[in-house]
């Protein structure tokens, strides 16, 4: 059983739904983002997902955008990700780390490489935007010969003969975008992600991770009712704008929106029958 698996199988057990921060890796400096990874995990982070800087990141907003360019200014590389990810290690085995990113970086460095390097780092996961799975079999092959989990986007727009397709392919959870859109964008329904939520479970027993329009804790709280985890990425990224030259005021802010929105969502999941997995 892979660290994620192992993850969803005791927050389940737990009645909880997970909660996976999602930050830039070396933004707003390389030497921030595992101590800040660290603070994330203490305010209530189940699982972190760590954003690999490209510089065309084009499912993206701008305020993630942005943030991949502060990273790249700082000189942020794949592999110096990875080296993130091994220092993480040192200190935390057992919070599940998936990076996500985009297919160029992983094709300059070669994917059974990469593979390699990953697991050795101690990643667990890997989303790659820009690979569809029709296009990923050879990656796929390799990650999960590392033991490492390929996951997935699923959009409202997917058909349900193609959720079977991504979900044959994905390993770990599938990855629900909730909004027609990039990163930050718009505000989503509730009651209508449950409803398609229901619908992708009747053809996958694997969990449901819900990103994209989760914008504070009281749309935390709606998702987790309906999910079996939710990614929040912009509304902690674009705090670093807001304190700019004070890395540890942005990691403070940082990790107090983490736990309310954990605050949150225990109490809505507390308050109804948690969602099922197959």
């Amino acid at each position: 059983m892979s660290r994620i698996a192992k993850r969803f199988a005791d927050i389940r057990a737990a009645g909880r739904a997970a909660l996976v921060p999602y930050i830039t890796a070396g933004d707003p400096a390389p030497e921030v983002t595992v101590p800040l990874m660290h603070d994330l995990v203490a305010a209530g982070a189940e699982m972190l997902e760590l954003g690999v800087p490209f510089s065309d990141p084009m499912a993206d907003g701008p305020v993630i955008q942005l943030a991949c360019e502060r990273a790249l200014a700082h000189g942020t590389s794949l592999r110096s990700v990875l080296e993130m990810v091994r220092e993480f290690r040192q200190q935390d085995t057992r919070t599940p780390v998936i990076l996500m990113g985009y297919l160029n970086p992983v094709e300059r460095m070669g994917a059974e490489a990469f593979a390699a390097a990953a697991a050795a780092a101690g990643v667990d996961g890997v989303l790659v935007v820009d690979l569809p799975p029709e296009e990923s079999g050879d990656l796929t092959a390799v990650l999960e010969t590392a033991g490492i989990d390929p996951i997935f986007l699923v959009a409202p727009t997917t058909s349900g003969e193609r959720v079977r397709h991504v979900a044959a392919a994905a390993r770990g959870f599938i990855y629900y975008v909730s909004l027609k859109g990039v990163t930050g964008s718009q505000a989503l329904d509730a009651d209508a992600l449950g409803a398609r939520l229901d619908s992708i479970r009747g053809l996958t027993g694997l969990p449901l991770g819900v990103g994209f329009g989760i914008r504070d804790a009281d749309t935390a709280a709606k998702v987790a009712r309906v999910a079996d985890a939710v990614v929040v990425g912009s509304a902690l990224v674009r705090q670093v704008e807001q304190y700019p030259g004070d890395p540890d005021g942005f990691r403070a802010a940082a990790a107090a929106t983490v736990r309310e929105m954990r605050v949150a969502m225990d109490a809505a999941r507390s308050a109804n029958t948690p969602a099922s997995s197959a």
